[in-house]
């Protein structure tokens, strides 16, 4: 599913325009990305959460070549599961 397919499916299921769900969708994930930026965790009961974590810097290695190689540090997202989420995939 993409996101065209999620607006679709999000418009019938509410019963609303695509447009409507287009706004929704895109408001939701600006307001995530907008959290996670400022470095809170966002949670959704049952669905999952989403958080930041910092991964530091390391050396890596260049697999054409075998040089080393380092690699920056970095903010990451991690996204972890919620039970009823989980129990509905399994």
């Amino acid at each position: 599913m993409n996101k065209t397919d999620l607006i679709d499916a999000m418009a019938e299921h509410a019963g609303i325009t695509k447009a409507a769900a287009k706004k929704a969708l895109e408001c939701a994930l600006i307001e995530i990305e907008g959290a996670l930026q400022k470095g809170n965790r966002v949670s959704l009961v049952g669905f999952g959460s989403w958080s930041v974590s910092k991964r530091a810097a390391r050396d890596g290695r260049n697999p054409q070549t075998g040089e080393t190689i380092k690699i920056k540090a970095k903010n990451i997202v991690k996204f972890k599961a919620g039970s009823d989420l989980s129990s509905a995939v399994n």
